[in-house]
């Protein structure tokens, strides 16, 4: 500060008025000048003082001498700036207002089949904006800690909805819709961005970081075996004692996937990280800084956490109703709970990975697409099944691992298909297409595919 002091001293002040303020967050040395007239009387001084103690009045950089009426005025320009980025900037909000319809149905007239494809079409909307406020949060901290922000943020529709049904007993609705999820993520959303990104980038193969790719397939397979033996334990009639013993290994296997999933978090964040990097990081390549072709967040950090409370508590009340009116809209539409719990509820419920998957591999950001669609499944087969299981568990539901073994087995194929597809680090559009059209059949399995464990199923079949 000495020295500071010396350069002050020995300043030669010209005839235009200049005033040197050190400010200590600048790097060393630097000064701020204001060679205007106006700022060196004692008023603007005043106010400048106030301005670098005021926390409020030095984040909007404005703070008038009324008793700082422009700061609320700037404040509430953020609020309407804010709230027409998040809900009318997008036309997919234009599905919004069919939640609160869902909702006016159901009080007045209860016709399941409506309320369920109302809360369907309004809980769309909610999961894309849930997604693009979590990327918008992510903006803040940082490549990996956002993937991790995406990927959770991602499935907290399905999480929501799972939960809702966990608390109803609909067992199956929650095991089938988990299982979907995955499916829907590893099939379609994979295949939707290798198809995409194969057909705007046809001139060459695109690639990505297979290390991270491989690891994931890996997690999804020992969440296979832990979905396995409970459902051969089950088919074979081989335990020890019927029905304890299922759900007793389902409780202990979920909590060694728990565990398993928080090593994955240390090893992903922590202690080898580099392996995550891109390819171009790979290569020793260093990103380019932010420039005009990249985008900058459009909200504050704090207006995403709060957007993200708001969105999350209103899919949760959606939700809610979408639960109630499943098995009632299956006897109404004559549509197999499966299907709806496999099918339809996933591909809402993943809109947004959808959505942005496709979109980074149009731009040939292969591994954000990859980490949207394989992490967002390894998130729900090694955290959320476990964690719904932990819940009933609590809530003294039987939830257990045991999904049948058609379902295993279809989960069981998908996953080697896919760890076959990503094995080489590479994608086109032909591989996309693939996924696209195996994820084609295994919906036309589920919809011919009568589950015995369901409730409203036996009303599906045909009279005599």
């Amino acid at each position: 500060m000495d020295d500071q002091n010396n350069k002050i001293n020995n300043l030669h002040f010209k005839d235009v008025p200049m005033v040197m303020v050190y400010s200590p967050n600048q790097e060393e040395g630097s000064f701020v000048e204001f060679e205007n007239e106006s700022l060196v009387s004692p008023e603007s001084l005043s106010i400048k003082k106030q301005s670098f103690h005021d926390p409020v009045c030095r984040s909007l950089s404005s703070c008038g001498s009324e008793n700082c009426s422009t700061t609320y005025m700037v404040m509430g320009n953020s609020v309407a700036e804010s709230i027409k980025i998040v809900v009318f900037s997008a036309k997919i909000n234009l599905l919004i207002p069919f939640g609160p319809l869902a909702i006016v149905v159901d009080k007045f007239s209860g016709h399941n089949g409506w309320v369920f494809i109302l809360s369907l079409l309004g809980i769309i909307p909610l999961a894309e904006r849930l997604g693009y406020t979590t990327e918008q949060l992510a903006c803040y901290t940082g490549p990996t800690v956002g993937g991790l922000l995406n990927a959770t943020f991602g499935n907290a529709t399905e999480l929501i909805i799972c939960v809702y049904a966990l608390r109803n007993g609909m067992i199956r609705v929650v095991q089938q819709s988990l299982l979907g999820s995955i499916l829907s993520n590893m099939l379609l959303v994979l295949g939707c961005a290798f198809f995409a990104g194969g057909l705007v980038n046809s001139k060459r193969e695109q690639v990505f970081n297979k290390g991270a790719a491989t690891m994931s397939s890996g997690l999804l397979l020992m969440a296979v075996m832990g979905l396995l033996f409970p459902a051969v334990l089950h088919s074979t009639h081989t335990e020890l004692h019927f029905g304890r013993s299922e759900l007793s290994l389902s409780r202990f296997t979920s909590c060694i996937m728990l565990v398993a999933y928080a090593g994955y978090l240390v090893f992903q964040l922590k202690s080898q990280s580099n392996l995550y990097h891109s390819v171009n990081e790979g290569n020793g390549e260093i990103d380019v800084p932010l420039d005009d072709n990249e985008e900058a967040p459009e909200i504050s950090k704090w207006e995403s956490i709060i957007w993200l409370s708001i969105l999350t508590i209103w899919i949760s009340i959606i939700s809610e109703y979408l639960v109630d009116a499943i098995e009632g809209a299956s006897l109404k539409m004559h549509i197999p709970v499966a299907f709806i719990s496999v099918i339809l509820l996933p591909i809402v419920g993943n809109a947004a990975e959808h959505a942005g998957a496709v979109m980074f591999a149009m731009k040939d950001k292969l591994d954000i697409s990859l980490g949207v669609a394989i992490g967002s499944s390894t998130q729900i087969a090694m955290f959320g099944i476990p964690f719904c299981v932990v819940v009933g568990w609590i809530m003294g539901r039987p939830m257990d691992l045991n999904f049948q073994l058609f379902e295993t087995a279809t989960l069981f194929i998908t996953v080697l298909v896919v760890a076959f597809m990503v094995q080489e680090g590479t994608s086109n559009y032909f591989k996309g297409l693939m996924l696209v059209l195996c994820y084609v059949i295994v919906a036309a399995s589920f919809f011919v595919h009568i589950d015995p464990s369901a409730i409203a199923d036996k009303y599906l079949k045909p009279s005599s």
